[in-house]
């Protein structure tokens, strides 16, 4: 079941992010979220008309959330969102549903385009995405850096 996100879920969502946050280069960020973090992330998005979806079988399976794309309000209309799934629900279609339910929401806010930042290094994030219909729009090389070296980053829109 897609829903929103809620406080008692915090533990849940935070032990999914932070190994990923903290071991692989899925995120270019090293700074782990706490339950202060994500609890103002969730309430600024709500605010801003945006929202932080999970995935819930009896348990947090993964999240999807999204906000604007860039500050401003000619960016009013693009969208960036994150998906991240926890590491025994890849492959069953969790992460389809989580977005499927995010662009619904999305579109009906008023989104015309969503678009996703993926590492480099992320090649099943890049053909997740591609399955959904994004397409590649640049490769930004070394446009982050983690672990000590530079990593590309994988520009990716889809229309709404």
């Amino acid at each position: 079941m897609i829903r929103l996100a809620v406080a008692e879920d915090f533990s849940a969502i935070l032990a999914i992010w932070n190994p990923i946050i903290r071991d692989t280069t899925v995120t270019f960020s090293s700074e782990e979220k706490t339950p202060e973090s994500l609890a103002a992330m969730i309430a600024t998005r709500r605010a801003d008309g945006r929202e932080f979806f999970v995935a819930d079988d009896g348990g947090i399976l993964g999240f999807a959330t999204y906000a604007q794309f860039r500050a401003g309000n000619g960016y009013a209309h693009a969208m960036e969102h994150t998906v991240i799934l926890g590491p025994d629900a890849s492959g069953q279609g969790i992460g389809r549903a989580l977005m499927t339910h995010l662009e619904g929401h999305a579109r009906a806010g008023g989104a015309h385009t969503l678009f996703a930042g993926v590492s480099g290094e992320n090649a099943p994030g890049v053909a997740f995405h591609e399955r959904l219909g994004f397409r590649t729009l640049a490769r930004l090389p070394e446009a982050g850096r983690k672990f000590g070296r530079w990593l590309d980053l994988v520009l990716m829109m889809k229309l709404l």
